[in-house]
């Protein structure tokens, strides 16, 4: 089944149009990455998803049932993000138990108590952990209940926003292990933007490469692996990488 259907997606802030006739097919239970340098759009294309970037034109659809225009609660206990930066995306002055509880109270959701409890031991937290703010937390542990508050409504998909670029090198893998652990488990499906290529040749099935707000390759991360990407600015990205990594 598709988990995630793009058609024809044009995201505009105001008047400035940052894609263009964004097409992307993601299967249940895959993980697929959109890389490409900074600006060309691939956060924005999860912020349209999520809702957060309202002002758009085409189609955005998932596991069948099409999206509308900014905030919506049901779409929201199918897809949950992850964001970049686990420093500002809890709020200082709530207890982790608030944090994942929250999102329980706007739904209506019953169990508390045990939803809370079960996602903390899910994402490997303790529940000491629970009545403990976000100041008391490792960025590790931050990033943990990021994910946590992600998983409590029990989504089927989640959108990672350089999930792991705010960490530590020795954090990152574990962070990383993380979410690999929990797709296989939950048989979630990702969306992730990232610029580190090999946090896409660990996590993901398939990727696609944006430069100035278009698609301009959709490959299989095998064919990264083997640096066979076609489009020279998709090789372009493999060079920089490795030239990182050495």
């Amino acid at each position: 089944m598709t988990a995630l259907s793009l058609k024809n997606l044009d995201i505009f802030y105001g008047r400035t149009q940052i894609t263009q006739a964004i097409n992307l097919e993601i299967q249940e239970g895959e993980s697929f990455a959109l890389v490409g340098e900074s600006g060309s759009g691939k956060s924005t294309v999860l912020k349209a998803i999520a809702g957060l970037a309202p002002e758009w034109t085409g189609s955005i659809t998932a596991f069948g049932k099409p999206r509308g225009h900014g905030i919506d609660q049901n779409f929201s206990k199918t897809c949950q993000m992850v964001f970049q930066d686990p420093y500002g995306s809890l709020h200082p002055r709530k207890t982790v138990d608030a944090i994942l509880s929250e999102p329980l109270s706007i739904h209506g959701i019953g169990n508390q108590n045990e939803r809370v409890e079960d996602v903390l031991i899910s994402v490997g937290l303790d529940r000491k952990f629970r009545f403990r703010f976000p100041h008391q937390l490792s960025g590790g542990q931050r990033q943990r209940v990021a994910i946590a508050r992600a998983l409590v409504l029990q989504p089927k998909l989640l959108l990672l926003d350089e999930p792991t670029s705010a960490l530590d090198v020795s954090v990152q893998a574990e962070i990383l292990n993380l979410l690999k652990r929990l797709r296989r488990e939950q048989n979630l499906t990702f969306l992730m933007v990232t610029h580190n290529l090999p946090v896409v040749s660990f996590l993901c099935d398939r990727l696609a490469v944006m430069r100035h707000g278009r698609i301009v390759e959709t490959a299989d991360v095998a064919q990264l692996k083997q640096g066979a990407l076609i489009e020279p600015y998709s090789r372009e990205l493999i060079d920089i990488s490795a030239t990182h990594a050495t």
